[in-house]
């Protein structure tokens, strides 16, 4: 799998996600096999006036390689100057068109610039001519159910010199709501010569497997399916490549990788932070297991490093199968 001139190790991608994808969930991601990982939507303004925050997103490690940032903006001129910023940071840039949340759509960004090809087309051009790492857009169907304009896009993208495109295929009307609708990966990977990555609704690994046989489309790329479920990149990977992927998770492998997950937060950015941000993470290892609505109530109370700790030990201990 190649993305311009960067070779990927496989099909399976992670999917970039505000507030998900830091660096610890990266490393995991990346440890179980991912071929390419992605920074969390970074802030093109917040990155040209040198925002605190924005720079802590661009923290990496030699070991996560390759990795991928995602910008966001909606002015080609200062999304040009933040990938010229970003370019030490990274093996390849992406330009998110494709999220759906309010506080970035109302800024012309995100999924909003769906509705604007001719901005797509100056902001791809203008990214393209500041570097030369691999670029790559992520985009949706279209902003509603009555603009889906995604195949306009995608021959935009490829002949302002994007090296692969990611389509989410629903509209940003439909939110993560329905189904996506993968017959559109479909659509676009035949009138395009550029990779296409197929995006949405992967939650086990015959859905990888499917994705591609079904559409085409030169990989996948993993989102919420992954919320607790490092594995599903691991099995995705063998049924991709035709072979039997290691039997499901027991709760002591879960507990294995919760405190892998823990201890990484902890190390990278320390107590406090972890002790907030680790909560959803835990809750979601615990997902599907006797007793998991107790747990999340108590990790979602708890005030230490050290009893959430405890918590985590207790509930994965007590599911483990009685001899």
């Amino acid at each position: 799998m190649f993305i311009g001139p960067l070779e990927l190790k496989n099909r399976v991608i992670l999917a970039p996600m505000a507030g998900i994808t830091d660096l610890p969930y990266r490393l995991l991601m990346k440890q179980f096999g991912a071929g390419l990982v992605f920074s969390e939507m970074v802030s093109a303004k917040g990155l040209t006036y040198a925002g605190k925050r924005t720079s802590e997103l661009l923290q990496s490690r030699p070991e996560e390689r390759p990795l991928g940032i995602q910008l966001f903006g909606s002015e080609p001129e200062t999304l040009a100057t933040a990938a010229r910023l970003a370019e030490p940071y990274g093996d390849l840039l992406d330009i998110n068109m494709g999220c759906p949340v309010n506080k970035v759509v109302k800024d012309g960004s995100g999924s909003a610039l769906m509705k604007s090809p001719a901005i797509i087309a100056r902001m791809i051009a203008s990214v393209r001519a500041t570097t030369d790492l691999p670029l790559t857009v992520k985009i949706r169907s279209g902003w509603d159910h009555h603009s889906r304009n995604f195949l306009e896009v995608g021959r935009i993208a490829e002949n302002e010199g994007a090296d692969a495109i990611t389509l989410h295929p629903r509209p940003r009307s439909q939110g993560f709501g329905g189904e996506a609708a993968w017959e559109e990966i479909g659509e676009l990977k035949k009138v395009l010569s550029i990779p296409v990555i197929g995006s949405g609704d992967i939650f086990t690994p015959g859905d990888a497997d499917r994705m591609i046989k079904q559409t085409g489309c030169d990989a996948v790329m993993i989102g919420r399916g992954g919320y607790g479920n490092p594995w599903l990149v691991r099995d995705s990977i063998a049924h991709i490549a035709g072979t039997e992927p290691p039997a499901p998770p027991d709760p002591d492998e879960r507990l294995e990788v919760a405190r892998r997950h823990h201890d990484l937060h902890i190390e990278i950015y320390g107590e406090k932070k972890a002790l907030l941000e680790m909560r959803k993470h835990l809750c979601w290892y615990a997902r599907g297991l006797p007793g998991a609505a107790a747990f999340r109530a108590a990790i979602n109370k708890a005030e230490s490093i050290d009893r959430q700790k405890t918590l985590v030990e207790e509930f994965f201990t007590d599911n483990e199968p009685r001899q």
